[in-house]
Order: structure tokens, then sequence, then C-alpha cells
């Protein structure tokens, strides 16, 4: 599942980006990005990069001179990216797998990844690469989402479309948000040759300015549309109703108020 958990093709960059980036990636982006400036780096490699939230808000809060390499295995989602950053700003985009990584050892003296590990196949590969590519004194830094049960939204977007399909319910939603034990995330870190290995716990109420936006990037802004489409029976546009609705009946609707928790890990290359 996790291959095609990661397939961010076709209309889905746009929709993830507006839909579910204000929501979802922008706070806890500008969270992260002042985590990697406090390290006071010289070159950074984002991986995962996505859309560019976050390299946008890492280029906002590093000094000019610091190199940003913003990589990602799906080029879509970096043609996206591309448009938030200026020709003179010193950010360079490209595709990349983050268990292959294509630099030198010893590049960055920061990696930075928003939401990506969870979908990495093969993570203590992932981890190898990421200790590799940094500097001698070098960090990792990246955070992934806490539980369905923590993050009801997601909970919501993920049993409405199952409610679609109770013979094979789309499985989408499972790998970004089953990530979450520290603990084996910790010996992950270790073995890879990580130390100084903290976690953070965060929470965040975010009120939505437009529900529908993001109850449509809940189904059009990710690989679960390719799930639903598969399966048929029902349009994308029905399920995206449904979540709308549900959305509504338990956030609430004026405010539709979304609460989400996440996990922040931060390792040092020694």
């Amino acid at each position: 599942m996790s291959d095609d958990a990661a397939r961010f093709v076709g209309s889905i960059p746009e929709q993830y980006d507006r839909g579910l980036g204000p929501v979802f990636f922008a706070g806890w982006g500008a969270d992260l990005a002042a985590r990697a400036a406090a390290f006071k780096p010289a070159r950074v490699l984002e991986i995962a990069a996505g859309t560019g939230i976050v390299t946008r808000l890492l280029r906002d809060a590093l000094p000019a001179a610091t190199e940003i390499v913003a990589t990602d295995l799906n080029a879509p989602m970096l043609e996206i990216a591309k448009h938030k950053v200026g020709d003179g700003e010193k950010v360079v985009f490209q595709t990349a797998d983050a268990t292959s990584l294509p630099f030198p050892d010893r590049s960055f003296d920061a990696v930075v990844c928003q939401f990506g590990v969870m979908f990495f196949p093969d993570k203590d590969r992932a981890y190898r690469e990421a200790r590799r590519v940094l500097a001698p004194g070098g960090h990792y830094l990246f955070n992934v989402w806490d539980s369905l049960d923590r993050n009801p939204a997601a909970r919501l977007a993920h049993t409405t479309i199952g409610g679609f399909f109770p013979a094979d319910p789309p499985g989408f939603y499972r790998v970004p948000y089953s990530y979450n034990r520290i603990d084996p995330i910790k010996d992950a870190l270790e073995a890879a040759g990580f130390d100084d290995i903290v976690f953070s716990v965060l929470k965040m109420h975010k009120d939505l300015p437009d529900p529908a936006a993001f109850a449509r990037g809940l189904v059009f802004g990710n690989p679960v549309l390719e799930e639903i489409r598969k399966r048929g029976g029902v349009t994308p546009d029905q399920v995206f109703a449904a979540v709308r609705a549900a959305l509504g009946r338990e956030l609430g609707e004026k405010p539709c108020r979304v609460p989400m928790q996440i996990i922040v890990a931060s390792a040092r290359k020694p």
C-alpha cells in the first residue's frame, strides 16, 4: 500500500495544495522551519517537499545565503512548489527518492521532512540515507501524524469513505496515521546512527475559513481519490459531499474547528 499511497500525481497536487495545505501543513511547517533555523545550517535538504509549503517557510526563516535543496519523489508536486520561490532565491528543486538520495556524503547541515517518513517503504534505509548526507553535527528534523483517534478530520474522512465500500474500504488514510509509536521510531533512529534524539508531541486547533475546500482536499487531494475511482459505484463528488457533511456534524459549521496532533522528532549525526 505504501508505494501507491505515495503517488501524488495528476490533479492531486493542486487539490492537496489548495484544500489541505492551509489546514494540515502550513502551521506545522512553520514550527519545523523555526526548529531548523535554530541550528543555523548553511545548507539544508528537504525530502518529501511536496508542493513547497515547508520550502517556502524554510526560505523565510533562514538567512538568504542558506542553500536549500527541495526534493520529492513526485515531479508534479515540485512543479507547484517551484512557483513559491523567486528566481533569485537560493532554492533548488530536484526529484529524488528518500531511500536512495542522489547526494554525496556529508553534503548538508540539516535534513528536514514534513509528514513524509510515513510513506517511505523502507524507513530504516531512509534514516540511514538522511544520516549519510548529513555533515557531522548535522540534524534530521521531521514530523509525523499521531493516530487517527487524535486527528478527527482524517478519521472522519477515512470512515466516511470506507462506508461506501464496506467489503473493500480504501486504506490510504491508515498509512500517514499509523507511524506514531515513539519508542520504535527512536530505536530505528539509533540503529541508523543518530544520537541526541528528542520527541515533542504538539496539538493545534484550526478554524476552517472554507470547510468545503478542506473536505474536497480530503477526497481529491491525495491518492484515496484513485482508490475510490478504482472501486467504482460512486463518484468522488458523492464521496466529497458525504465527507463535508460528516465534518459539519462532528466538528461544527461556524466555525468548523479541526483538532490535530503530531509528533516532531529531532536527531543529530555525531
